[in-house]
């Protein structure tokens, strides 16, 4: 046996514990727009789906949920407005939630899905208005049309999950009236990863984890708890829109989620990696053992 064939071989016996733990579990992936907008475009969606449908094929039961803001303040851009934010949040008019809805219902869920079902019919593209999956409240009327989650009704992507479908989640959703309104992503992925009782939480972003020194890559956090990232938040170390990435991992784990992860969309298949490797990649959120039975 060659040194080449030895490494795949110990690559999947490495993997085999992983693929029987995960199997028959429900991992709700947070595909960023700043991970699709941060490489060469097909490539990386073409990697990204792939690891998708390799979790199906190996029995998970994977749900992708998606931003889009670089897409959307692109066309905002093009259509001569000025994107604002505050706290994270993406301040949004009448119009721009139309654009929100353009972007996110329109275009880049038709992506990912195109891109997964090159493999197979396996993706369905959804979003939070459909089946009544996202209802919404105004959070602030400062925002404008940005929404607070006020409820998930997870049915629609249980039957998805049954049929050994793959749902692909846009974050729009709605009030009682049928008022649409822009969801930040990373709220919704933990959101529907509490709601569906999910093992794992990863987002996929343009960063390599969170870090105490932003500007220190050895000081990458590997691992930590919600109670830590509280702190971080407190003391500046987390700010800008990390803040709502990080709040959601911390509710998530709190509401029952086995794990958050926080990865490098950029890096190749860093979803296996995480999923499939002993030493895993970025940044992995969790009760602490005396908590969770670990």
């Amino acid at each position: 046996m060659t040194d080449v064939a030895a490494q795949r071989a110990a690559i999947l016996v490495e993997a085999l514990p992983y693929i029987r733990r995960f199997a028959g579990r429900t991992i709700v992936v947070k595909y960023g727009g700043n991970a699709l907008a941060g490489t060469s475009g097909e490539d990386a969606l073409s990697v990204f789906a792939t690891d998708i449908v390799m979790m199906r094929l190996v029995g998970m039961r994977p749900v992708v949920v998606h931003g889009g803001g670089p897409q959307i303040s692109e066309l905002m851009g093009r259509l001569g407005k000025t994107a604002e934010f505050k706290d994270g949040l993406r301040v949004t008019d009448a119009e721009t939630v139309d654009i929100a809805r353009m972007v996110l219902i329109g275009q880049v869920n038709p992506q990912i899905v195109s891109a997964i079902n090159v493999h197979g019919d396996y993706a369905v593209g959804v979003s939070g208005e459909d089946g009544g999956l996202i209802r919404a409240v105004a959070r602030n009327p400062e925002l404008g049309f940005v929404g607070d989650i006020s409820s998930i009704n997870p049915d629609v992507l249980e039957r998805l999950l049954d049929d050994e479908f793959i749902p692909v989640v846009a974050t729009v959703g709605a009030d009682a009236e049928g008022q649409a309104f822009n969801i930040n992503a990373d709220t919704v992925a933990g959101e529907i990863a509490a709601a569906l009782g999910a093992e794992k939480l990863v987002y996929l972003t343009d960063i390599d984890g969170l870090r105490r020194d932003i500007a220190d890559a050895a000081s990458l956090i590997r691992q930590t708890t919600p109670d830590e990232l509280e702190q971080l938040i407190s003391d500046g170390t987390i700010d800008g829109g990390m803040i709502p990435k990080v709040a959601s991992c911390i509710s998530a784990v709190r509401n029952g989620v086995g794990r958050a992860h926080i990865l490098d969309g950029r890096t190749p298949h860093a979803l296996l990696l995480e999923l499939f490797t002993d030493a895993g990649v970025g940044t992995m959120v969790q009760m602490p053992a005396s908590q969770n039975g670990d």
